[in-house]
């Protein structure tokens, strides 16, 4: 059977350019000076790999923020980012299964449409690197009005497996459909 060319004309059409913002979430990036933490970016290896990745790739980051564990901080910066020109959010960290892991429980509830193939595919291609603890990623995608947005665990190369292998070759077909 013939392959269906109907993706690959789809990207022929898409935009050049994909506008993205960046969220870290990690408690453990903090430092606590008296009572008021303060975020330590200069740590942020999985935040560094966001930006050189999309950077690298042609694609604009106009946005990095780096929150604690916190559902209404994560919420709000989504929301305040829907107010910006970002077509695409990539959000690491906080999808395990901790108690303090609480951005698909932030995050989803905003979402207008699901991406569940974009779950699916990660724990499939996590599988090769981390066994069979790839049950345990709760790596997630959807639609927020005009934006797509993903969620991915906080380690650098989940981050670096998402955006190589599934953001980034299909950022601008995603975007060209919403």
């Amino acid at each position: 059977m013939p392959r269906d060319d109907t993706p690959m004309l789809h990207k022929q059409n898409a935009p050049k350019i994909v506008k993205f913002a960046i969220i870290t979430v990690s408690t453990s990036r903090y430092e606590t000076y008296g009572s008021v933490p303060t975020p330590k970016q200069a740590d942020d290896i999985s935040g560094t790999v966001m930006m050189d990745l999309i950077s690298g790739s042609g694609f604009e980051v106009v946005s990095y923020s780096l929150l604690p564990d916190n559902e209404a901080l994560i919420t709000g910066k989504v929301r305040e980012l829907m107010g910006l020109d970002i077509n695409a959010i990539v959000i690491s960290g906080g999808t395990g299964l901790a108690p303090e892991d609480v951005t698909l429980e932030a995050v989803e509830p905003l979402f207008d449409k699901t991406i569940p193939g974009f779950g699916e595919l990660f724990r499939m291609k996590s599988l090769e690197d981390v066994g069979t603890a790839a049950i345990l990623s709760r790596a997630s995608a959807g639609i927020v009005g005009r934006c797509a947005v993903f969620c991915l665990p906080g380690s650098p190369a989940a981050v670096e497996l998402a955006l190589n292998e599934l953001i980034i070759p299909e950022a601008a077909h995603i975007v060209k459909h919403i």
